[in-house]
């Protein structure tokens, strides 16, 4: 004889594993990588500081 099934739990455990795999598609479609991401950051951190660094201090008028 057959296990009871409750119909709720696997049809959210199916809508579940389709929405990971529509979601693992879109990732790959949409996402960047980590690394991606991490270089960007790296770039402006260094842009922001090349620019702060060649601000000039305003000069009281008086």
């Amino acid at each position: 004889m057959d296990k009871v099934v409750n119909l709720n739990r696997v049809k959210k455990a199916r809508a579940k594993a389709e929405a990971a795999v529509q979601a693992a598609a879109n990732r790959a479609k949409h996402g960047r990588t980590g690394a991606e991401k991490a270089n960007d950051r790296r770039h402006e951190a260094r842009r922001a500081a090349l620019l702060d660094g060649a601000r000039q201090e305003d000069l009281e008028k008086p």
